[in-house]
């Protein structure tokens, strides 16, 4: 009989404080791992790396203060040590919030994740939507219009991706976006079908004076309920 090795995870909640792509962060995440002298538990990709798992990716330009992420070592690592070893070298724009031991044999933050609440605040009132956020999200179709290079134009209903939507403040939305067909959309989009702004299909896109914030990712259980990650 084989006895497969040991694996113990580690999940690291932090904030994104820096304009930084997905790619950057996962770099930035990575760079901590190889430098902390951890036992890290090797990448299938390229061993050379540690391995990791991470949540929905993080929009161009957004910031966070709820990423999450698993990261993976071959021998006993305490929450603390994992902590105090993951210091960042001059400032890569990540800030470590919390640090837990979590079972191996739990889901992966990439496989638990099927809700992400933001926050978006502006200037709404510059864009003169026709009518009030919490009124056009509650209707039945959610189209925002996508406009391809040679100006062909397409309606995209995102209906299926909008949990929820509110508007506390008149430059403030809290949207809970979801999972659909293993999918999610993004914010920028969905702030963009009630402004009535068309969302170009080739460029990155982004609403002048609106700023994204991505809050918490939450996974859903059998019943439906949402429970923070």
């Amino acid at each position: 009989m084989i006895n497969a090795p040991k694996i113990y995870k580690i999940r690291v909640t932090f904030a994104v404080d820096q304009d930084l792509d997905h790619k950057q962060v996962v770099v930035a995440l990575r760079n901590r791992v190889l430098r902390s002298g951890l036992p890290f538990e090797p990448a299938k990709v390229n061993p050379s790396w540690p391995r990791l798992a991470y949540g929905p990716a993080l929009g161009h330009g957004q910031r966070s203060v709820g990423e999450i992420a698993d990261l993976y070592f071959s021998a006993p690592v305490s929450a603390e040590q994992v902590q105090a070893q993951l210091v960042p070298s001059a400032s890569d724009g990540l800030r470590i919030l919390r640090v837990q031991r979590v079972p191996y044999a739990l889901p992966s933050v990439s496989h638990l994740a099927e809700v992400v609440k933001y926050r978006a605040q502006g200037d709404f009132a510059s864009y003169a939507p026709a009518v009030g956020a919490e009124t056009f999200f509650r209707g039945k179709h959610l189209y925002v219009t996508m406009q391809a290079p040679n100006g062909m134009t397409m309606q995209q209903d995102l209906k299926p991706f909008v949990l929820s939507v509110a508007q506390p403040q008149p430059d403030q939305l809290e949207l809970w976006l979801q999972k659909s067909a293993d999918k999610m959309a993004k914010p920028e989009e969905v702030v963009a079908a009630w402004l009535q702004v068309s969302v170009p299909t080739e460029t990155v896109f982004a609403l002048p004076g609106i700023e994204f914030i991505r809050e918490a990712l939450y996974w859903r259980d059998s019943s439906g309920e949402l429970h923070a990650i």
